[in-house]
């Protein structure tokens, strides 16, 4: 590898490599998943890319996990916890990242459902997208469904995040109602056979309602990235044309 391409590359005592410049290089930051690394691990991921980038994002975090990133970092960083979520974001600055004027949507079928569309949410908000989010509009009251979907297509939103567990019908249900892209989110919610996802995921799959696009079970942090990347593209577009 060329010092041009490894100085982006923070390398930690053997166990990481870094890939400090990926928000810059494809529109979307790394990030460090928590779960199953250790506290000590983490905490010297978060430090470095915080340090190097300004912002570094983790998922999948802990209670304890949190509590230690809090104690190592919090004197010389800003600490935002979304415990919900399980996300900490560690940044250098105040007021988070700069906004794209990239606008995405999330919609979650159930309660059950929220925390995976909450770290969908901190993912499209790291990435400086405006996120509007409206819980509990499953199919079982499809009616609770019209008016938070009214709502953020009159915010003009590039992308909508439908999260739903059970069977996992509202994606298909939405993406047969409006004419953005749609990211469908599967979630380990539900009863017995294919109630870890599974049943939700072959629902998604198999949608009828083309222009629904799905990612693994639980995948907040993808769903969100997708949909802020092409809500900062549109962006993007918008204010070239001006």
């Amino acid at each position: 590898m060329s010092h041009r391409h490894s100085k982006h590359i923070g390398i930690l005592e053997g166990f990481a490599r870094l890939d400090i410049q990926r928000s810059e290089r494809t529109g979307i930051p790394e990030a460090i998943l928590a779960e199953g690394k250790t506290t000590d691990q983490v905490v010297k991921a978060l430090r470095m890319m915080a340090g190097d980038a300004g912002l570094a994002l983790a998922t999948r975090v802990s209670e304890v996990c949190a509590t230690a990133i809090k104690r190592a970092l919090s004197s010389k960083f800003q600490i935002h916890r979304v415990r919900l979520a399980r996300t900490v974001v560690v940044s250098k600055k105040r007021g988070g990242p700069k906004p794209t004027g990239g606008v995405i949507a999330i919609l979650a079928a159930g309660t059950s459902d929220i925390p995976t569309a909450e770290e969908a949410r901190v993912t499209a908000e790291v990435m400086g997208c405006e996120v509007l989010a409206h819980y509990d509009v499953g199919i079982a009251g499809i009616h609770r469904l019209l008016e938070p979907l009214d709502a953020v297509l009159s915010k003009g939103v590039s992308a909508i995040v439908v999260v739903a567990g059970m069977e996992g019908a509202l994606p298909s249900v939405v993406r047969g109602l409006v004419a953005v892209p749609v990211i469908g989110v599967p979630t380990s919610t539900g009863y017995g056979y294919g109630g870890q996802g599974q049943a939700a995921l072959m629902t998604m799959l198999q949608s009828c309602a083309p222009g629904l696009t799905v990612v693994n079970i639980d995948n907040g942090f993808g769903a969100g990235a997708t949909a802020a990347l092409i809500a900062n593209q549109v962006a993007l577009a918008q204010r070239a044309k001006h």
